[in-house]
C-alpha cells in the first residue's frame, strides 16, 4: 500500500511516518506542497500515487486563529476540500483528522460520533465545516477526530508543564475542563490500522480514560518525580483568546468498533516521557 501524509513534519506526522513501517509512505509538508495551492496538492498526489492519503496538516493554534479568521479556513478547511479534491481525481482513500473542537463542551457524557457539531471557536468552525465539505466531495472518507495530543518533537502540554516545574515550585492549572489526553505514537497506530481496515466514516481516537488539565499536570509531575505542587484554578483565571470546551470527553465505541483499542492516558504518558528522555 502507497500513503501519502500531508503535515510529515507536524507532532503527529512525525509519529505518523514512524509508524507506517509496512507500506511505502511519502511525507509531504508545507514546503513540498501549500495546501491552499489546489494545483500543488494535485502535483504532490500525482506524484506520490496513493491508495491512501492522510490529512494530518492544520493551523493548530487555536487562539491564533481567533486573530486570523480567513487563514484558518484556508488552511484548515479550503486546503482539506483540495487534499479531498486530489484524493478524488486520483482514485484514493482519504483519512482526515479533526478535533473534539467541534463540539461546544456542554455534555455531560462522552461525544459520540454523531453528537451535533456546534463548535465555539474559530478553529473548531473550520474544522467542522471542513468534515462537512470532505463528506460532500469524499463520501467514503474517513474523519478521525482526537483530543488533547501531545508527544515529542514539538509543543504539547506535558512538555510545558515540565519546563514550568523546573524553574518553579508551584503552578497553577486550570481544573474545569476535561478530556482524554492522546499519545501521537498510539494514535499513529491506530490510524495506520484504520487505513488497513478500510475505514469510513467518523471515528473516535484517543487515549481511554479521561481527566481535567489540573489532574494531567499532577501526574506529570508525579511520574516525572518532580517536587512542584500542583494547584487547581479555573478558566476563568486564565481567559484566552478562543473559547474551549469544557467537556469534551470522545466516545471510543466507533474505534472499538474496528478492533482498535489505545491504551489508558496513564500509560501514554510514562511512554511519552520515556520517548523525552
Amino acid at each position: 500500500m502507497r500513503v501519502t501524509i500531508f503535515g510529515a513534519s507536524g507532532l503527529l506526522g512525525k509519529a505518523l511516518m514512524n509508524a507506517w513501517t509496512q507500506d511505502q509512505a511519502s511525507g509531504l509538508n508545507s514546503h513540498d506542497a501549500d495546501i491552499r495551492d489546489p494545483k500543488q496538492v494535485l502535483d504532490a498526489v500525482e506524484r506520490t500515487r496513493p491508495d491512501w492519503i492522510v490529512h494530518a496538516a492544520a493551523y493548530t493554534n487555536v487562539d491564533e486563529c481567533e486573530a486570523n479568521r480567513e487563514q484558518a479556513f484556508d488552511v484548515n478547511c479550503r486546503g482539506a476540500v483540495h487534499v479531498a479534491q486530489a484524493a478524488k481525481q486520483q482514485g484514493a482513500r482519504l483519512l482526515f483528522v479533526s478535533t473534539d473542537y467541534v463540539f461546544d463542551g456542554t455534555n455531560k457524557t462522552p461525544y459520540e460520533t454523531d453528537s451535533a457539531r456546534a463548535p465555539r471557536s474559530v478553529y473548531g468552525q473550520s474544522k467542522a465545516e471542513a468534515e462537512v465539505r470532505l463528506g460532500e466531495v469524499l463520501p467514503d472518507c474517513c474523519i478521525v477526530r482526537t483530543s488533547w495530543l501531545f508527544g515529542v518533537g514539538g509543543k504539547c502540554f506535558p512538555d510545558t508543564i515540565l519546563k514550568l516545574a523546573a524553574t518553579r515550585s508551584e503552578i497553577d492549572v486550570v481544573s474545569d475542563q476535561r478530556g482524554s489526553p492522546t499519545h501521537t505514537v498510539d494514535l499513529a497506530r491506530a490510524i495506520v490500522q484504520l487505513c488497513h481496515a478500510g475505514a469510513a466514516g467518523i471515528v473516535h481516537a484517543t487515549n481511554r480514560g479521561e481527566c481535567s488539565w489540573f489532574d494531567f499536570a499532577r501526574e506529570i509531575v508525579r511520574a516525572a518525580d518532580l517536587k512542584t505542587i500542583v494547584h487547581p484554578t479555573t478558566s476563568a483565571k486564565f481567559v484566552r483568546p478562543a473559547e474551549r470546551p469544557q467537556y469534551s470527553v470522545l466516545s471510543p465505541r466507533s474505534l472499538e468498533n474496528f478492533g482498535v483499542a489505545m491504551p489508558v492516558w496513564q500509560d501514554a504518558l510514562r511512554s511519552y516521557l520515556g520517548e523525552r528522555r
